[in-house]
């Protein structure tokens, strides 16, 4: 039997065809290739933008910020000794990047400037730390990626 090229054309798209829709089922199905959101309601969280920047703008602000540091024991996050730290309450929330399940939250209560997140909590990777916190009645927010090996 002799294939014409036309033939020829059908099958080579139809082979092409059918090998992407191979890879994009397995990559749906595979939960290794996990596509989630970063933030599970995207759009509320969109919504509330420019508030958010003020808050980054306040501790941009500050003439003594809070230091983030990766250490040996963990996350620090040191406070300047000028703040009073019974007046400092807020959360941090560690988000990692590649894996949802691997999210938490801390709250910051303070009864030494230092606050110490420690290295039992967090694996390997990339980690965004937000940081939403108050003093003395005004609202901060500090965003720090950091890399932990």
């Amino acid at each position: 039997m002799k294939i014409n090229w036309g033939t020829g054309l059908v099958i080579a798209i139809a082979l092409f065809m059918s090998f992407i829709l191979y890879f994009v089922i397995k990559v749906q199905s595979n939960s290794k290739y996990d596509n989630e959101l970063v933030v599970e309601e995207y759009y509320k969280h969109d919504a509330r933008f420019q508030e958010e920047m003020e808050r980054v703008q306040n501790a941009h602000d500050l003439k003594q910020k809070p230091i983030i540091n990766y250490t040996s024991q963990g996350i620090t996050i040191v406070f300047p000794e000028s703040f009073t730290l019974n007046q400092i309450t807020g959360t941090v929330s560690l988000y990692r990047p590649s894996n949802k399940k691997l999210d938490f939250d801390t709250p910051i209560s303070l009864s030494n400037p230092t606050l110490l997140i420690p290295k039992s909590k967090l694996v390997g990777g990339q980690w965004d730390i937000n940081m939403e916190w108050q003093y003395a009645g005004k609202k901060y927010l500090t965003k720090e990626p950091i890399y932990i090996q």
